[in-house]
């Protein structure tokens, strides 16, 4: 993340996404697959990484490490196999809608995971300020389902709508969208329009 100053002289938060050209690799239509939708490949892949089904199904628009599908309407079947999806399709001030997977931080406790506020530091507590406390009752005499304890935390697909473009770079393939987005660096993030 970074920040940028707009013409009134006001900053703002920005998170600066790299997008190289992506290519429509293959075209779902409701005659053939049932549904409409497009498959998109990003990153150049290797030819070792790939099986011969895919390097059958990439020979015309070339191995890629990615392969995304995203499901389109009726009426938003302008697409081709092989054409190239860019950063002109986007303009400063559109809403967007990204999605990625967020950052894993293993297994954590009450406190971080949930919120809780831990225990006293006086009176008699020497290890327990971060215990998470009473888990269950007398009765039913067991743990209920769904109680907040500890576990893994992070690594979940999470989607942040309303978010506004605030630059894009051509030349460099970067585009700047305002505020903070899920994941850490190098991960791989989706921009829907």
């Amino acid at each position: 993340m970074t920040q940028i100053f707009d013409e009134k002289g006001l900053v703002h938060p920005v998170t600066i996404l790299e997008a190289k050209p992506s290519v429509i690799t293959q075209v779902k239509t409701e005659n053939t697959d049932g549904y409409t939708a497009v498959q998109v490949g990003y990153g150049a892949g290797k030819d070792k990484n790939v099986n011969k089904a895919q390097k059958g199904h990439m020979k015309e628009t070339g191995i890629f490490r990615t392969l995304k599908e995203f499901r389109l309407d009726g009426d938003d079947m302008a697409h081709n196999k092989g054409d190239l999806i860019d950063l002109s399709k986007f303009a400063v001030g559109d809403t967007v809608t990204i999605s990625a997977i967020s950052k894993a931080k293993g297994f954590q406790g009450v406190i971080k995971r949930h919120g809780f506020k831990g225990g006293p530091r006086s009176h008699g507590q020497k290890h327990s300020e971060h215990a998470p406390g009473s888990i269950g009752a007398v009765w039913p005499q067991r743990v209920l389902k769904g109680k907040r304890m500890g576990g893994r935390m992070g690594g979940d697909r999470i989607t942040v709508k309303n978010l506004k473009v605030a630059a894009i770079d051509l030349e460099n393939h970067k585009i700047m969208i305002q505020g903070a987005i899920p994941g850490r660096r190098g991960t791989l993030v989706e921009v829907r329009g």
